[in-house]
């Protein structure tokens, strides 16, 4: 029978310095999409697909990403007495149960690879989820949970991916999809990976996002610390690796949308389009934006 998928490992050890100032004293995982910070949606979608076990990569300077899944009995005190239990209901979501969560440090920046690497002995010898906050996906089943749901049935290592235009294969891992592989299903059988390839070598223009489903396997070629792209150590590159020695491995064309969060241009178009989705926000941004439309339809 195959293991189910409990365990999630999210690294968020960067230094978030695209959004300097403001990441001078506030990690970027808890920078808020409408007024929800990053790392809850993040959370939001594990627990959707059914992971029980959270493990973050963190780096120095992230104590306030720790304190937020901490319980905060003074705020939950004057809530109560004020009977906000609508408030109340939403601060349980940001609580942690003791035990489900658990924070590694990663002191060197060397790479994605290198920081799931780093939860390796909390992983042991079970598959487990990568999910990278910056990765936002809005739809409608959350897309870990559609990865799991597939996965239940395929099993190997599964990697999120969506079409890019040919130029932008040089920013991202790219799938290369097996002789004969179904291309207009959800699931794509892939007979290798490249990180970061030249457009014009790229083995198709399926991007590799943010989730990942993967076998331990993975974490023992990443044991190998063998340098990539960019001289860091690429998780790309360990999948690749599986690959080679036969371990099945698959694309999933998600349902959603995602929304790069890493970039200040992702961001605000992940805030737009998260606040419209809101009925008590909808008509005042809608508002806002014609006008600021109008102004600049007359400017020109």
């Amino acid at each position: 029978m195959r293991k189910k998928v409990t365990k999630a490992i999210f690294p968020v050890a960067g230094l978030g310095t695209r959004f300097l100032p403001a990441t001078k004293s506030v990690p970027k995982e808890i920078m808020t999409l409408v007024d929800r910070p990053l790392v809850q949606y993040a959370i939001d979608e594990a627990r959707a697909a059914g992971i029980k076990e959270f493990i973050f990569v963190t780096s120095r300077g992230k104590g306030a990403l720790e304190d937020y899944f901490d319980h905060a009995p003074v705020l939950e005190q004057e809530l109560r007495k004020k009977g906000k239990d609508d408030l109340l209901g939403i601060l349980k979501d940001t609580y942690m149960d003791s035990g489900a969560i658990a924070y590694i440090r990663q002191h060197k920046a060397l790479g994605l690879g290198h920081a799931v690497w780093c939860a390796r002995r909390l992983i042991a010898n079970e598959p487990f989820a990568v999910i990278l906050p910056d990765d936002v996906i809005a739809a409608e089943k959350p897309c870990l949970q559609q990865m799991v749901e597939a996965y239940e049935e395929i099993g190997g290592n599964m990697v999120a991916t969506m079409e890019v235009a040919p130029a932008q294969t040089a920013s991202y891992g790219v799938l290369d999809p097996s002789d004969g592989a179904q291309m207009s299903g959800a699931v794509v059988a892939a007979r290798g990976m490249v990180e970061k390839p030249n457009p014009a070598e790229a083995p198709s223009n399926l991007a590799v996002i943010g989730r990942y489903i993967l076998a331990p396997s993975v974490l023992r070629n990443l044991n190998k610390m063998k340098s990539g792209a960019g001289g860091e150590i690429q998780l790309t590159d360990a999948i690749a690796e599986d690959i080679a020695a036969q371990v099945p491995t698959h694309g999933f064309r998600f349902k959603g949308e995602r929304f790069d969060c890493g970039s200040k241009a992702g961001f605000l178009q992940a805030t737009v389009s998260f606040a419209l989705s809101r009925p008590e926000l909808r008509d005042d941004l809608m508002q806002h934006l014609n006008k600021v439309t109008q102004l600049d339809q007359a400017a020109e």
